[in-house]
């Protein structure tokens, strides 16, 4: 798997990334170590994880599998803080991610309480790529700079990053803090992203990495001919915004990715992905899948080159929206 440098750091990636969102939830001990040990063997390196996932159950259930079936220097660990479970609503610890409410808190005692957390659950000393997840109105921009900077001075983070930001606000922290990388939702159905961030990132050097390159699933084609009861979006919760995005809009998009997939003999997924992994400013893209088969097929994408005439027409259909 290619490796790319991560904005203007020395930090090296593979251009495919794995997404943990879904382990402790739809996807169990054995299916993610499955897809662990597949990733590593294909050349990946990054791999996402964050204390919101099923209330850090993704974090846990990662920090076992590291060391026992993969070498802790073999991964490039990307870590967050600044998201906070809501007291006394539920427990994050064994709720469904969809009944967890968070609420955002980036103080530097929320941020070190949380990455002290994630350490301890991932029983490394240490995360590569640790982001601040969201943007605080409450918390002064020096006390978030300083305690980025006093995360990185420290040993326990090796390179910062933000989650979610939007262009002004990654402009801001970036002038005041280390920041070298920036994950947003960045797929054919959500290109918002290029109007200001990307060309915010690549100003103040900072990469990009994709999440959500799949919107949720609906870019597989799946959602095609209705909703598959077995699906993400037939949960009554946790579907709603997959559901909302099933409009005339994205119906084009997953017909052209069908048609350009059937025409190179391979899958919508590999061709949606293959589309954001070459886009100007992405480093990288976060990618999960709920057990070994379907991460097989992310796998594939890896290898196919999309031609320019395919990519241009995807451009023309998703229309930037």
């Amino acid at each position: 798997m290619e490796q790319r440098t991560v904005g203007h750091s020395g930090l090296r990636v593979s251009r495919m990334g794995l997404a943990t969102h879904t382990w402790g939830t739809e996807t169990d001990a054995e299916q993610a170590g499955a897809q662990l040990v597949a990733f590593v063997e294909a050349g990946g390196t990054l791999v996402d994880t964050s204390p919101a996932y099923h209330g850090g159950g993704a974090q846990r259930m990662l920090g076992d599998l590291v060391g026992e079936l993969v070498p802790r220097d073999d991964l490039v660990i990307s870590g967050c803080a600044g998201l906070a479970a809501v007291p006394g609503v539920t427990d994050p610890a064994g709720a469904p991610a969809a009944e967890v409410r968070w609420t955002v808190d980036a103080s530097r005692r929320n941020l070190m309480r949380q990455l002290d957390r994630t350490l301890a659950d991932l029983g490394t000393d240490y995360l590569d790529v640790w982001s601040v997840a969201a943007w605080d109105p409450y918390t002064p921009l020096a006390e978030v700079a300083a305690t980025v900077e006093y995360a990185v001075r420290s040993g326990r983070v090796r390179y910062a990053g933000v989650r979610g930001l939007n262009a002004w606000q990654l402009a801001t922290l970036a002038s005041a803090a280390p920041i070298t990388a920036a994950q947003i939702p960045y797929s054919l159905l959500a290109r918002g992203a290029e109007r200001d961030v990307v060309p915010a990132a690549a100003h103040h050097g900072v990469g990009l990495i994709a999440a959500a390159p799949l919107a949720g699933g609906v870019l597989t084609g799946k959602y095609r001919d209705g909703v598959p009861a077995d699906s993400r979006g037939a949960d009554e919760v946790a579907g709603a915004e997959i559901r909302d995005r099933l409009d005339d809009h994205a119906a084009r998009v997953v017909d052209a990715l069908v048609t350009a997939a059937d025409g190179l003999g391979t899958s919508p997924l590999a061709v949606a992905l293959a589309w954001i992994r070459d886009r100007p400013g992405v480093t990288s893209m976060v990618v999960g899948a709920r057990d070994i088969g379907q991460f097989t097929g992310v796998l594939a994408a890896e290898t196919l080159e999309l031609p320019r005439a395919i990519a241009a027409a995807l451009d023309d259909v998703s229309g930037g929206a």
